[in-house]
């Protein structure tokens, strides 16, 4: 049987059929590989954090009460009754009138409501202890002090389930006290490559053959994703070959990406082998993206399979587009398909750019700096096979569907890349 393409879905149609599969499950992981995984569970405050009031400067330790008012003319004193040692908690409680000497992380004593710079005092004498302190700024209660539980506090939710893990996030659960947290699998990319013009890297290319490129581009970008790349090497174009392989890639992978069957030559040889595994289905034959058109999407029991084109820079654009937010996806990661996961850079583009409407162009950028404005932004126009368009290239400009291109001199969002 002959299969032609699908009707075209745009992009936005692809999408929700990817959101279609469930983000995989949970494993146990250590602290120290956590970044940019994402939360399971939501993350339980075992403790208030800080586990007390604490300073955020090196100054005094005041009654926001007895500074009331003071400034550079108008200076107030107090006497210094405490040098407070940041390892230890105070033994000194404030009375009306005094202050304690403290360091950035220190424990505020009681009687003690803020704290007052050191840069906005001055020592009347020498003594680090038992001398008058000039203060010449007012405090506000709770002014340069980190609050009791204003981190986190004790039973509460300090992150939530789906949270991305940052440094920052990372950061909070190493101060509440966390070696290892519950996160979502890293989906398992299994990547095969299709054609029997391709040749492995070591080998040099006679006339009509080309080294696989595929495999690598694609497998550093699904590292970069989060997701762990299992290649299969070099399938030759024929059913047999590539359903066996196909079979092995499912069976071991939470997704699987074929490039190179998805072109008009040998893109019913992928349909056949997708369509001749148990429980699956061909979901989309064809996405109104370019380059990108002949992507295919299938799915085997629960797993996605995409066919993605043969040309390098078609396959990279797809993968940036749709496969790296569906892993993302299978991660946990709620906004995996949101704008917002994008890099952009504002830029002023260099000269008109022509699009045919009913599809999303993405268009190769290349960014030049200019000292006080916006770069400039460079297409770098080329054939899909050409590998100097992606690499010349520092981003993808988009222009929508519905639009017949973009003009010279716009300001438009780069998506770095």
């Amino acid at each position: 049987m002959e299969h032609g393409f699908f009707t075209i879905i745009s992009r936005s149609e692809f999408e929700t059929l990817l959101r279609g599969f469930a983000p995989l499950g949970s494993e146990t992981v250590d602290l120290a590989e956590a970044a940019g995984r994402v939360l399971a569970d939501g993350l339980i405050a075992p403790h208030d954090w800080p586990l007390l009031d604490r300073s955020c400067m090196d100054g005094f330790a005041v009654n926001a009460r007895d500074v009331f008012g003071a400034g550079e003319s108008n200076p107030g004193y107090l006497e210094c009754v405490a040098a407070l040692p940041i390892d230890k908690l105070p033994d000194t409680a404030l009375m009306p009138g005094e202050c304690a000497r403290i360091a950035t992380g220190g424990v505020l004593p009681e009687g003690a409501d803020a704290v007052v710079m050191v840069e906005h005092t001055q020592a009347m004498q020498d003594e680090t202890v038992g001398g008058t302190i000039e203060i010449r700024k007012s405090v506000a209660p709770g002014e340069n002090v980190m609050q009791r539980g204003e981190d986190a506090r004790k039973d509460a939710e300090a992150l939530a389930a789906g949270t991305v893990l940052r440094p920052q996030e990372i950061g909070l659960a190493a101060a509440l006290g966390f070696e290892e947290l519950s996160l979502r699998r890293r989906p398992r990319v299994g990547i095969l490559s299709t054609g029997d013009e391709l040749i492995e890297v070591s080998r040099t290319p006679k006339p009509g053959q080309v080294r696989d490129v595929n495999t690598h581009t694609v497998a550093a970008l699904v590292e970069q994703a989060g997701g762990e790349p299992v290649t299969y090497g070099i399938i030759k174009d024929d059913l047999q070959s590539l359903s066996l392989a196909l079979e092995k890639a499912i069976a071991e992978n939470d997704m699987v990406l074929l490039s190179g069957g998805s072109s008009i030559g040998v893109r019913d040889l992928t349909v056949r082998a997708i369509e001749a595994m148990e429980d699956a289905d061909i979901l989309a034959h064809g996405v109104a993206i370019s380059p990108g058109k002949p992507t295919i999407l299938g799915r085997v029991g629960n797993k996605p399979v995409l066919g993605l084109p043969g040309q390098v820079t078609s396959a990279l654009v797809v993968v940036h587009v749709l496969v790296l937010p569906l892993i993302r996806h299978l991660m946990g990661d709620a906004q995996a398909f949101s704008p917002t996961r994008r890099c952009l850079r504002k830029a002023e583009l260099a000269r008109n750019v022509a699009s045919k409407p009913g599809r999303e162009d993405y268009v190769r950028i290349r960014l030049e700096e200019r000292d006080g404005q916006p770069p400039l932004a460079h297409p770098v126009l080329g054939k899909s096979g050409l590998l100097r368009t992606i690499v010349q290239a520092h981003g993808l400009a988009v222009i929508p569907a519905e639009s017949e291109g973009l003009y010279a001199s716009e300001l438009i969002d780069v998506w770095i890349v």
